[in-house]
């Protein structure tokens, strides 16, 4: 695929303020690996931090909707309707609110992260299985011991399915809040880049997206391997 896209921008003279050719991406990474460094760690931070937060917001959404019927019954569609808002229009008022700072871009990640999970946890617990709840009430275990030793264990596989959504949303989120205001990232990169016709260095920042987007995805994997043990077996 890579030699007929070089081969295109050869033969076509296509200019690569219009479409780059693999070549002419690879020199740019090469060439401005230091400023991509830097953008890309700031990046790499918002996303992991907000990955982070969106995690245990998304459990603890989860484990109260289930514990709480009536709670869910009032906040479930609230958060279905959520997902509706577009995060591009809601970025700006975070950046009005909180500033050009990191905080900001978090909250974008942690919006565009914590939804996959809660969903997905939330169903688990209610998919437990149920002749082992019925054997830990007859044994007179707490509702609290049923989650515990019974529902978070069994509800893994689910978190896991909703962490690998959510893994590839991090990068895209910090990107839509640097896009919207930000002094370092690559969305900032990319943005400036695309304002000066630098059409190769936009390729050179996707191309760095879409790695950290397969890397984040494959620790997600790896995790999933070490506390999903079980999995494997039957695989």
């Amino acid at each position: 695929m890579f030699v007929v896209w070089e081969l295109v921008c050869m033969l076509g003279n296509i200019s690569k303020t219009v479409l780059p050719a693999p070549s002419d991406i690879f020199q740019a990474l090469v060439t401005y690996r230091d400023l991509l460094l830097i953008h890309t760690v700031q990046t790499v931070e918002e996303a992991l931090i907000g990955l982070f937060v969106a995690v245990l917001l998304g459990v603890s959404i989860a484990v109260i909707l289930f514990l709480f019927p009536r709670v869910r019954a009032a906040v479930y569609p609230l958060l279905v309707i959520s997902q509706t808002i577009p995060m591009i229009a809601l970025a700006p008022l975070l950046l009005i609110w909180f500033g050009f700072d990191l905080f900001p871009k978090v909250i974008v990640v942690v919006l565009y992260c914590f939804f996959p999970i809660a969903i997905a946890v939330t169903d688990a617990l209610h998919a437990a299985d149920q002749n082992t709840v019925d054997l830990l009430k007859s044994m007179r275990a707490t509702k609290w011991q049923i989650l515990k030793f019974v529902r978070l264990p069994s509800s893994l596989l689910a978190f896991f399915s909703g962490l690998r959504i959510s893994a590839t949303y991090a990068i895209g989120g910090a990107i839509v809040g640097e896009y919207v205001g930000a002094y370092r990232g690559l969305g900032v990169f990319m943005q400036t880049s695309a304002n000066g016709h630098a059409i190769d260095l936009v390729f050179a920042a996707l191309v760095i997206i879409a790695a950290i987007s397969t890397f984040f995805l494959g620790l997600v994997s790896v995790a999933e391997r070490i506390f999903t043990p079980w999995k494997n077996v039957y695989e």
